[in-house]
C-alpha cells in the first residue's frame, strides 16, 4: 500500500526534532452548499531541525516515532512565509 503524503504549512517548530504542520482542505457543505475550510494539525519528525514557521512542506506517513508523531518530513517545498487560506 502506498504511503500517504500531505502538503501543509509549518506553524510550530518549538519542540526538538518535531514540527507541527497545518493542512487545510476546502469542501462543500452537503445540504447548504457553502464552501467550508477544515483544518487538521499533524506532528511530524524533522531530524535536522531544518524547518521554520511559515515553510511549506511535504510530509509522509511513517511508523510511529512517538504517541502523536506518525509523519516524517520528506521535503521543504517553499522556504518563504506563506499565508494560510
Amino acid at each position: 500500500m502506498a504511503k500517504k503524503e500531505r502538503i501543509g504549512i509549518v506553524v510550530s517548530n518549538k519542540a526538538a526534532k518535531t514540527i507541527i504542520v497545518v493542512i487545510q482542505t476546502k469542501y462543500q457543505h452537503p445540504k447548504y452548499g457553502k464552501i467550508l475550510i477544515k483544518t487538521k494539525r499533524y506532528m511530524a519528525h524533522d531530524e535536522n531541525n531544518l524547518c521554520k514557521t511559515g515553510d511549506m512542506v511535504l510530509v509522509e506517513e511513517c511508523p510511529p516515532y512517538s504517541r502523536h508523531k506518525k509523519w516524517i518530513l520528506k521535503e521543504i517545498l517553499n522556504k518563504e512565509n506563506v499565508k494560510l487560506l
